[in-house]
């Protein structure tokens, strides 16, 4: 067996046991997405309460895997928290239990809280009623783990690691293979000057936001221009959809994975008639940018 062929095999199976490891996570992300969403429409909904239509919601922070908290800045009706966030939940089909907590910003302090389940009781809520102090809180949500996303995780924690060994080998011996002919190949990609990236015969201006493509020039927005710069950066190599969102939009408080793919279709159409460069989804991982020599 030749050595390209070993190689194809390495990096194969190396892959495969990544995808699986990564789509054994993707219902963990999406549970995330919808609590983000879940969490800032109740913070939205408070301070609307409160006649306060003005104020930045700040970003949803995830603690752990089933923990979730949101600052607010001002002063909230805790009578109105647990039926604005149970029909938050509701809305993005979350069916987990959960225990909420209400804490002090400066000293983390748990001032309120309540279980899900007293919702349904007669008597309402813990600590319903009582007198809140002015001041900024840390809105938590622990939610109840799931059990089978539990066993899930723990019968495949084996296969990243494993994976992540073989393409590392893979590559080590691709990057043996390949050294001597580094040399004479000319990269796919090259950077003319600080801010041009040749692509193809396509030019991306990162300053100036611009692709010009088959001569027509596209301005490209903020986001689009940072999702190409990104793909240019790593070209050929297969970017994750967490890592895209991250990377392109961890700026904003509401991360939502359709934007992914909203994004790459825009910058498909613009590098259609550009045969050296083709974005490629891969299946329940995330894009490949491929540059072709």
């Amino acid at each position: 067996m030749g050595t390209r062929t070993t190689l194809g095999l390495v990096l194969a199976v190396g892959l495969c046991f990544l995808q699986t490891a990564v789509f054994a996570n993707n219902e963990n992300l999406r549970f995330a997405e919808k609590t983000n969403l879940a969490l800032r429409r109740t913070a939205h909904l408070l301070l609307l309460k409160n006649g306060d239509s003005l104020s930045t919601i700040p970003p949803v922070k995830q603690i752990d895997a089933n923990t979730f908290s949101i600052r607010m800045e001002h002063l909230f009706d805790y009578e109105q928290l647990p039926h604005l966030l149970k029909q938050s939940l509701q809305m993005q089909h979350i069916e987990r239990g959960y225990n909420v907590t209400v804490l002090r910003c400066d000293n983390g302090e748990v001032q309120l809280g309540y279980n899900f389940l007293e919702l349904e009781g007669k008597e309402g809520v813990t600590c319903g009623g009582r007198t809140q102090e002015k001041g900024c809180y840390q809105l938590q949500v622990s939610f109840v783990p799931d059990n089978k996303d539990a066993k899930t995780a723990s019968g495949n924690w084996w296969l990243l690691p494993f994976g992540s060994a073989l393409a590392g080998l893979g590559f080590m011996v691709w990057k043996k293979a390949s050294h001597r002919n580094a040399l004479t190949q000319p990269p796919a990609v090259k950077a003319v000057n600080d801010s041009r990236i040749i692509l193809g015969s396509s030019v991306f201006d990162l300053s100036n936001q611009t692709l010009v493509s088959s001569n027509a020039t596209h301005q490209l927005t903020f986001r689009e221009a940072k999702l190409l710069a990104l793909f240019a950066k790593h070209r050929n190599q297969v970017l994750e959809r967490d890592f895209i969102l991250k990377s392109v939009w961890e700026d904003e408080g509401v991360i939502v994975g359709r934007s992914v793919d909203v994004f790459v279709s825009r910058l498909r159409k613009m590098l259609a008639n550009e045969p050296a460069v083709k974005i490629t989804a891969v299946h329940g991982v995330g894009y490949k940018m491929e540059v072709f020599s």
